[in-house]
Formats: structure tokens, sequence, C-alpha cells
């Protein structure tokens, strides 16, 4: 067995002072020369003071370095104070000096690792669990919910209930509490597009650079919640769930929609055929195929360019295209692979199916 540069016997290769078998994971070689286990080496050589090693840098009360541990060590705590800072400078909490073995940052101020604790309930704190507050103190999430947070039914565990809550109460007779986002209008243009009242930071919620309130950022038609998933922009500019967007501004036609669709009774379909928005585009900014507008929930992009889904065909089988089988053909128009092949393809001898192969009257 190496170590150091030396040879031992494998029965020899053990820790100097509690004869631990060891290897080459757990070897620590010592100034003595000798090997010791990683605890021993910390115990003899580690660094010393509060919070190393187990009894190696562990203050200790004098009872247990004399070998006569009673069972009740005390826990020995800093004094964070003893070097006071100049004033804005220190541990917003305790005023004393921090250094950068110690350093908990939040909001651009530095706390000591002992003080960063929540200012109410003293639970200990770390870069996801910490809240700044108005008071510029650090708070736990329950902690500043309860301090800072909306007031009133359903929000809080489960009720907001008065401070003199001491037993079961009936809340089934509570006004439910109904936010009026109305009552601070904003100026023209800037506010929600709903109710035209100031949204604030915590109620935001983006679509096509307008801000919303949370509660205003409903389908207009059947007034359904929406997401940044559900949610599709109108040409009305109003925001519709993807059910009433298709009812709505959808292609209409045979096998499109519910309430829409049109049954052939005789099988003939091809008088058939599909309603797409008759809004037309400014020039290059439409789909390519037809000139419409494309709204966002149609859209299709190829070469930044945006389809309508129904258009997204190839041009000459008029087969319906995707990522896998799309090819941007010399003449901006797109095509399948097999019409691609034809239209552009090498032509010759061995090359494509009937597209310009070269057969042997013999």
């Amino acid at each position: 067995m190496l170590a150091r540069g030396k040879a031992w016997h494998k029965t020899c290769y053990k820790c100097n002072e509690c004869n631990k078998r060891l290897d080459s994971t757990n070897t620590c070689e010592g100034p003595d020369s000798e090997i010791y286990c990683k605890t021993c080496y910390g115990r003899n050589f580690g660094p010393k003071g509060y919070g190393f090693g187990k009894g190696a840098g562990a203050l200790q009360s004098d009872s247990t370095l004399n070998g006569s541990y009673d069972g009740a060590r005390a826990v020995l705590r800093p004094d964070t104070k003893c070097i006071l800072a100049p004033e804005g400078q220190g541990c917003p909490r305790c005023g004393g000096v921090v250094y950068e073995a110690e350093k908990m940052l939040a909001k651009d101020r530095v706390f000591h690792k002992g003080c960063f604790n929540c200012h109410d309930c003293h639970r200990p704190l770390d870069s996801v669990l910490a809240c700044d507050a108005p008071d510029k103190d650090v708070y736990c999430k329950a902690c500043y919910g309860k301090r800072f947070g909306p007031k009133g039914f359903g929000y809080g565990n489960a009720i907001v209930a008065p401070d003199a809550f001491n037993g079961y109460e009936d809340f089934s007779n509570r006004p439910t509490l109904i936010i009026d986002t109305t009552s601070i209008m904003a100026k023209d243009g800037e506010g929600c597009p709903r109710c035209k009242g100031v949204v604030f930071e915590a109620e935001k919620i983006l679509a096509k650079g307008q801000n919303w309130h949370k509660r205003c950022f409903s389908c207009s038609k059947c007034h359904r919640p929406l997401d940044s998933i559900s949610a599709c922009d109108a040409p009305d500019r109003e925001i519709y769930c993807k059910a009433c967007y298709a009812k709505d501004f959808g292609p209409k036609g045979f096998g499109f929609g519910h309430t829409p669709t049109l049954v052939s009774v005789t099988g003939d379909i091809d008088h058939l055929h599909l309603s797409m928005p008759t809004g037309v585009a400014p020039k290059g900014e439409g789909c390519p195929r037809c000139n419409a507008v494309v709204y966002a929930a149609e859209q299709m992009v190829c070469r930044n360019r945006l389809w309508h889904k129904c258009c997204f065909n190839c041009a000459d089988c008029h087969r319906t295209l995707d990522a896998q089988n799309l090819c941007d053909a010399p003449d901006l128009e797109i095509y399948c692979t097999p019409c691609y092949r034809k239209k552009f393809g090498t032509h010759g001898f061995g090359y494509g199916m009937g597209a310009g192969t070269l057969l042997s009257f013999q």
C-alpha cells in the first residue's frame, strides 16, 4: 500500500491513533510522516475554533477537555456584537461587523449567519425562504404573509380570523372580499385593457405587450380564467380561451369546430371550403399562401414567415406538412419531400422515381 511515497503492509496501513483500517479514500497524511483517518487528522491537525470538527474545533467546556464529560455540554454562541461596525455598514440585526466566512446577503445588506432568521418566529432562513419586508427586515414566507400579505376571506392558511379567535366559529355567513380593480384608474392606454385600472407588479399578467389584472385575465366570452398556455389573442384585441376563439375566429367548414360543422347529405363535399378570416394583411406580413392576417392561435412558422395552419400544405399535392416533411423551395413556396424532389431535385440516371430517370429501352 503506497502513501507518501512509502510502501506499507496492508495490515499496517491503519490510523496511527485509532487503528482504523484505511484505504485511498479516507487516508490523511500528517505532518509527522504518519497516516490518520479523517476524524483523527481533524482532531490533531485541523482548524480550531467555533464550528469546526467534532472535538477538534468545537469549543467545549473545561470538564470535557479534561476527559470528564458529564453530558451537559453547553451550546456556545459567538457574540456578534463584540466588534461593532460603522453605522450602516454592519449586520442590520445586531450592528456587528460581518466577516466573509459568515456573510448572508439580502437586498444589498449583509447579515451574520446567526442573525439571518425571521424577525417574528426566529426561524433560520436561506435564499429561498427569506422575504424582504417594507420595514427593511427579513421574514419567513408565513410571517411575511401575516404581516404584509393581502387580508380578507380566502387569504392565508384558511381564513383570516379576528385576533380574538379562540375556538370554533362559523364563517359561512361572512361576505366574500371582492377587489375593485377600477378604484385607481390608469392613464389612457397604460392600464388593464379590460377594466382600465392601474396594474401593479404583484398582479401583472402579460399578453401581447399589455398588462392585465389577474382577475381580469379571463375569456371575454365564457369568463373562464386563463393562463399563458390557454389564452388566445383575437383580432378584436380581446383574449379568449381556445374553444371560444375557435368558434368565433377559427376556420369554418367540414370537419372544423363543433356547432359550425357542415355535414353533406349527398356525400358530395366539393362545394365545401374553408372560411378564413377576411382581414387582408399589409404586404409581406400575412400568410404567403392567402395573404390574410395570421393570428397567434393559428400560426405556423417557416423561414421567418407566418402561415395559417390550413394553408401550411404542399403547393403541389396539398399534403399537410410539419417540421419533418417540410421543404422550402426557391420559388418561396413549401413542398413535401417527394414533390420537392420532382421539381427541384437532381435529375438523371438513378435519381427520382419518375422525375427524370433515364431508362434503357433494351
